[in-house]
């Protein structure tokens, strides 16, 4: 609950601010009293007078109304925090470099509470160096970031950019207010993404995998406390990844070592990777050509098992949970490869439909344990898959 709380809501010029308006519908329901500050682009796209009405103060566009002046300054002190929500491109640049031309700069940088931002823009412009840029610079000076998500945006593209639901901005005051930490100081050690297994200097062999689920589980293990270590695969998503301490690889060689490694320190291990289970014998060193009439013989390899090495080595006190994608029997092979590889849990994925797995921002599962345990989680958000995920793992540590 937001009771009493004192909430300040900087809105600027972008189409995501049409959903402010339930934001604060959503915050005043608990009990938080809200104040608006509006960029005069912002009013393009939403009124003040709607934003008025629903938070009962009144909102405040411009340094100066006729004879009145608006006290920035109490603004600022008058805050429990200050979220700039929807935060567009300009405005970021703005906040990085401290350019003050409006009423919510003069107030974002004369605040004494904390400032959290939700960014809103298109791919190409959230993806541009100068803006991840600009994100650096402003949560290095203290700001806290509301990760933008992925989905539909105002352009038509698909991608990263799209600002969050007014539910989850909901959701993160509660806990910035309300700190559940369950995993403080657990140490969290997630594999995400697919290996590339070179035939070739130019082919090489891979899966779909994007690593939206691994990279979800480890916000979320963030989110709960955890020091988080993310051994990503090779992905042409964008991920947020701020706050994590990331390993880069390409092989699942690669990957079996980088995660063996970081194991040795870490409490929980959950390996959501697609690492690929074959590799090349004597990968070529120039371009395979053509040339055979009859096609072309692969020799292949079984890649090392990353969760049998881990289940085989684990201390007591460590927790090892591993994934299993199926388009058959999945339960069954779930059951078997929880107990040949050792593990704590397995999380089943079911390949068997376009809003599951790979790729994509939702998924469904089901989650297997020991002695005949099985709980179904339905098709939702992978952030939300991620947090059950995170709540499972808790019920093993108590």
């Amino acid at each position: 609950m937001l009771t009493n709380k004192k909430i300040l809501i900087g809105v600027t010029a972008s189409i995501a601010a049409y959903k402010i308006a339930n934001l604060i519908r959503l915050l005043t329901a608990n009990g938080a009293t809200v104040k608006v500050v509006m960029t005069k682009q912002a009013q393009d796209f939403v009124t003040p007078l709607t934003l008025q009405t629903l938070c009962k103060n009144e909102v405040l566009t411009d340094i100066t109304n006729g004879n009145q002046w608006a006290n920035h300054v109490e603004l600022g002190r008058w805050a429990d925090v200050m979220l700039i929500a929807p935060l567009s491109c300009n405005t970021l640049a703005k906040l990085a470099s401290g350019l003050c031309d409006n009423l919510l700069m003069a107030v974002y940088l004369s605040a004494t509470c904390p400032v959290i931002v939700a960014p809103a823009m298109d791919e190409d412009m959230c993806n541009h160096p100068t803006t991840r840029k600009n994100l650096e610079t402003i949560t290095t000076n203290g700001n806290m970031v509301i990760a933008s998500q992925y989905g539909e945006l105002a352009s038509g593209l698909i991608g990263y950019g799209r600002m969050a639901e007014p539910v989850d901005m909901l959701q993160y005051l509660n806990s910035y207010f309300n700190p559940v930490v369950p995993l403080l100081n657990k140490k969290v050690l997630i594999t995400a993404g697919p290996t590339h297994e070179a035939l070739d200097p130019i082919r090489y062999i891979t899966n779909n995998s994007s690593g939206i689920m691994g990279v979800a589980i480890a916000h979320a293990a963030k989110a709960m406390g955890a020091i988080v270590t993310l051994v990503l695969g090779p992905t042409t998503i964008k991920h947020n990844l701020l706050g994590l301490q990331v390993f880069n690889v390409t092989t699942a060689r690669q990957m079996y070592d980088a995660t063996t490694t970081a194991f040795e320190d870490a409490d929980i291990a959950i390996l959501s990777a697609a690492v690929a289970d074959y590799t090349a014998i004597n990968a070529s060193t120039q371009k395979i050509k053509k040339d055979n009439e009859d096609g072309l013989t692969l020799q292949l390899t079984k890649t090392k098992d990353i969760l049998k090495q881990l289940g085989t080595i684990k201390k007591k006190d460590q927790i090892v949970v591993g994934f299993a994608l199926e388009t058959t029997n999945g339960e069954e092979y779930a059951q078997k490869k929880l107990v040949q590889k050792k593990a704590d849990l397995i999380i089943l994925n079911m390949h068997n439909n376009s809003n599951q797995a790979f790729g994509v921002t939702t998924n469904a599962i089901t989650i297997i344990g020991h002695n005949g345990y099985t709980k179904v989680y339905p098709l939702t958000s992978k952030d939300k898959i991620a947090i059950h995920i995170c709540n499972e793992i808790l019920q093993l540590l108590k």
